[in-house]
């Protein structure tokens, strides 16, 4: 078990909380989120042990991700209670560099998260001290200096870095990487570094919300397995939650704001929730013959004499004191939502021309002399391993950061969408229904023809007027979908489309795509989506070099 220091000041994962009763590591009563348009979670408790693994499921939009920052500290409850303990490890889904770290060494900030970090400097001051002291200073200074040492060494000080490197090397980051500073990595490394940082620090509650994104299939099973063994508890979400299935001692099920506790694995969940929502099928099915029953006697009752007239008053107040404990609606239905991409104007035969590109930074080549073109129809697929420079390429083709060499030029009547995996173009303090207005641009499409839109993706109601930034990753994803639904764009640049969304929500997006008739750029790690899509061809990265989709590039997709 890897459990020394309390880091803070992390971006992605950071550490708070309060001492906890020996009971329970987590302990939560009566929890209660309301976002004034809608109640996410509505009175729900549970408490997880020490050693525990706990899975938050439901579906995309449901409020795992709210739930999971109200939990953590980052928000408060309408109302409840939330104990937690001290060292609580928190990885929030969207991971951003802060100013302060972005020039750190990467091995530097993963280092910071134990508490030997700390310690080694004090250690090397005192060794400059040591150095640098005569006579009964220099007896203070040895003696100062050997207390460090036995309290470094006794807390794994001369291991950590080890420690931290075999970690990160779990999560897919090289010794390479390591060297390079925090503000110079992509998307996805920036958010593996975050997970390998929390991981080092250890800690008695780790808070994860879906931590197996940007990593490939190898980094995924490592993740899961060091999850399976560690000794602390998991608190996590995740839509690769079946790779630690036989981990997982309860499932927290959220739906409709309400949370059902399932003891055992995933698999068991699967199997109890059906017997449940079964027997509440059944029951709400007998309450609602039941009423009816009722009902008709007390009318027959009602035309009667005074005594008969008394029957149906007292049935009357018995349909009341049955109506307060009313079961359930039958269950809630579990479709996914529906998308079409409507047709997009046609564009030339020739839709994108890449000539010679090339970008840097930091002084660090990402990539050089990619070019390749683009036809009208084609699905193209951007492939390379983690830091190959594909969300950057993309970037550049979408015009949000300029390349240092060659050009590229669209091709006739094309109107270009980009789907961008950060969700930076999903601004904090901005309605989610003004995003849309703004992805309607000059077509000025009535507000109801937007909720439209957004009602295929589930966002329905209030929640058109939600703050954007207050979504989950997987509401972000929906929304960034709308937009290029209503920007009826005909050249889509797709940065993983399928991050963060639920099995029916990926399915529909699926689907919509097989039927666009326009024309994608797409980088994905995801292997049956990329399979059914079907590429014709692809463009590896950083080299550039030029193939044909087949077998062969498929397996390629599992390890970018």
């Amino acid at each position: 078990m890897i459990a020394h220091s309390i880091a803070t000041g992390n971006a992605g994962g950071h550490w708070h909380g309060r001492p906890v009763p020996w009971a329970a590591v987590l302990d939560v009563a009566d929890l209660t989120i309301d976002l004034g348009h809608r109640v996410l979670v509505d009175r729900a408790s549970f408490r997880l042990a020490a050693g525990e693994k706990a899975a938050l499921v439901g579906p995309n939009g449901a409020g795992k991700t709210t739930m999971l920052r109200v939990i953590a500290g980052e928000m408060a409850p309408a109302s409840g209670t939330i104990t937690r303990p001290t060292r609580t490890g928190w990885l929030q889904q969207d991971v951003q560099a802060r100013p302060d770290d972005a020039h750190k060494v990467a091995l530097d900030h993963l280092m910071a998260a134990r508490d030997t970090a700390e310690l080694a400097e004090r250690l090397e001051s005192a060794r400059r001290r040591m150095d640098s002291s005569r006579g009964d200073d220099l007896a203070r200074a040895v003696r100062r200096f050997s207390a460090l040492e036995e309290q470094f060494r006794t807390m794994g000080g001369y291991r950590a870095e080890a420690e931290a490197r075999r970690i990160a090397a779990g999560v897919g980051l090289g010794d390479d990487i390591l060297e390079r500073g925090v503000g110079t990595l992509s998307g996805g490394q920036r958010r593996r570094l975050e997970l390998a940082r929390l991981l080092h620090a250890g800690g008695d509650l780790l808070i994860l919300d879906e931590p197996t994104n940007h990593l490939d299939l190898d980094a995924k099973a490592w993740v899961m397995n060091f999850l399976r063994t560690w000794q602390g508890t998991v608190l996590v979400v995740s839509h690769d939650i079946v790779l630690l299935d036989d981990a997982i001692d309860r499932v927290l099920a959220l739906d409709g704001g309400i949370v059902d506790v399932y003891r055992g694995t995933y698999s068991r969940f699967l199997e109890q929730r059906a017997a449940r929502e079964a027997q509440r099928a059944k029951d709400a099915r007998l309450y609602a013959e039941e009423v009816a029953r009722l009902s008709a006697t007390a009318e027959r009752f009602r035309h009667g004499n005074e005594d008969v007239a008394k029957k149906a008053k007292a049935i009357d107040k018995r349909l009341e004191r049955m109506a307060q404990h009313a079961p359930l609606d039958a269950v809630h239905r579990r479709g996914g939502p529906k998308v079409k991409f409507p047709d997009p104007p046609r564009a030339g035969d020739i839709v994108l021309v890449a000539d010679g590109l090339a970008k840097s930074y930091g002084g660090r080549r990402i990539f050089e002399d990619v070019g390749f073109t683009v036809g009208r129809g084609e699905v193209f697929l951007v492939l390379g391993l983690n830091g190959a420079g594909k969300t950057t390429l993309l970037r550049v083709l979408a015009g949000v950061i300029d390349a240092d060499a060659g050009s590229f030029k669209l091709g006739a009547n094309v109107e270009l969408g980009f789907y961008a995996q950060e969700h930076e173009d999903i601004r904090a303090g901005v309605p989610v229904i003004e995003h849309l207005r703004e992805a309607a641009g000059r077509a000025g499409l009535p507000d109801r023809e937007l909720r439209a839109v957004l009602g295929h993706f589930g966002v329905t109601g209030d929640a058109a007027h939600q703050d954007a930034g207050t979504l989950s990753g997987g509401e972000k994803t929906k929304l960034a979908l709308a937009r290029l639904v209503i920007g009826k764009a005909n050249l889509l640049l797709l940065d993983e489309p399928t991050n963060n969304l639920d099995p029916q929500s990926r399915e529909a997006v699926l689907h919509a795509l097989q039927q666009y008739r326009g024309t994608i750029v797409l980088v994905s790690h995801d292997t049956d989506f990329v399979a059914a899509l079907q590429p014709h061809r692809l463009v590896v990265m950083p080299d550039g070099d030029l193939l044909h989709f087949d077998a062969d590039a498929l397996d390629l997709v599992e390890l970018a």
